[in-house]
């Protein structure tokens, strides 16, 4: 089996459970850093001295193996000492058959996070074979003696036929969930969604996507190294964008909010120690954080139209109507008004109102209107 290999590094319990597999398994593993321009750094370089066969490709490199926290920062000194000394032990177990450049190599890696290229570690003898491609990687190892569980195995690869291991949809899912602007899209639609789903209750499709999308999200969270802080900052944006609905202030606190929300995704992804592809794209960030605060205005101009709106049903919904006196208002009577009769009276200082004249209604007492003569306006 041809394990080929282009990591910047991951966790030490996922790549201990990955070299367990390696010296277990039944078949001779190549480990092969592949194509050119790949890097086997961190864990990556414990999976290479891992394999039965070591192999790279031209212009890859391999080291760069200090151990550092989950977000990327510096491990503590007690700490950073005694996993060093593990993967120092663990280095020189795996490369003990390969002599004392390559132990010293691969220690320095852990110790001074030093790397290197694929003719370099050739040289040291940390690797087998420089190959350019798979072709000719099976192509050198042919009739190369290899220690598969401790008995020696002879490797005829000369009319070997390569069967390429496609990731499933599954794991390219999980994949593409490694890219940090992808994280962060769904972290963005899965509150937008459930918002929606908030303010409009009583469907399910927005809170099924929001569910899922924040559900996928947390899984990038968890692989990605995240500063955690900026989650209050994006917690704080949404709260004011929704606040700012509920008390309009004018557009103040969607500015604020604009502005935590642009800081929140820059704190959670892109804190100093995140590896560069590992980090957020800025113009991303700040657009996004403008749709949403552009949304949020627009949803904020509908709300403070709606409360300048005169009310449209019940009793107060008359005021500012006009009707026909059906009987004489002197200073009481009835009078027509939206389809229906009611009792009325006349505003006072009012003189009497004849019958079919048109009023206009000014207040409401209960179930009786106050009203006044109704004069056409010039115009």
């Amino acid at each position: 089996m041809v394990l080929q290999l282009n990591t910047p590094g991951g966790s030490i319990d996922v790549m201990n459970r990955m070299v367990q597999s390696i010296r277990g398994s039944d078949v001779p593993v190549a480990v092969y850093v592949a194509p050119r321009g790949a890097m086997a750094g961190s864990a990556g370089t414990i999976l290479v001295l891992a394999g039965h066969v070591a192999a790279m490709a031209p212009e890859t490199a391999v080291g760069a193996a200090s151990p550092v926290g989950s977000q990327g920062e510096d491990l503590g000194e007690t700490l950073a000492a005694k996993t060093q000394e593990i993967l120092k032990a663990t280095v020189r177990s795996l490369a003990a058959w390969r002599g004392e450049r390559a132990i010293e190599m691969a220690e320095s890696a852990i110790e001074q996070a030093a790397a290197a290229s694929a003719d370099e570690a050739l040289a040291a003898k940390m690797i087998d074979v420089v190959a350019k491609d798979i072709d000719d990687l099976l192509r050198q190892l042919d009739g190369r003696s290899v220690v598969l569980n401790g008995s020696p195995v002879v490797l005829h690869l000369e009319s070997a036929e390569t069967q390429p291991v496609r990731p499933t949809v599954v794991e390219q899912l999980l994949q593409a969930l490694t890219n940090p602007n992808l994280v962060f899209l769904l972290l963005s639609l899965g509150v937008q969604a459930l918002l929606i789903e908030i303010s409009s209750p009583g469907g399910w499709v927005a809170g099924f996507i929001g569910i899922s999308a924040l559900a996928l999200g947390a899984y990038g969270l968890g692989i990605l190294p995240v500063n955690w802080f900026g989650l209050v900052f994006l917690a704080l944006a949404f709260a004011l964008f929704v606040v700012d609905i509920k008390a309009p202030t004018h557009g103040a606190l969607t500015l604020a909010g604009l502005g935590s929300f642009i800081l929140g995704a820059l704190v959670l992804f892109n804190s100093p120690g995140t590896p560069s592809f590992q980090r957020v794209s800025v113009p991303l960030v700040v657009t996004m954080g403008a749709l949403m605060a552009g949304m949020f205005f627009v949803l904020l101009t509908f709300v403070l139209r709606a409360q300048r709106r005169p009310m449209a049903v019940g009793t107060m919904a008359l005021v500012g109507k006009i009707g026909e006196v059906r009987q004489r208002l002197a200073p009481r009577g009835q009078v027509q008004v939206a389809g229906e009769l009611w009792a009325a009276e006349i505003d006072l200082h009012e003189p009497a109102i004849e019958e079919g004249a048109r009023v206009e209604v000014t207040g409401v007492e209960g179930l009786r209107l106050r009203v006044r003569p109704w004069e056409r306006k010039p115009g």
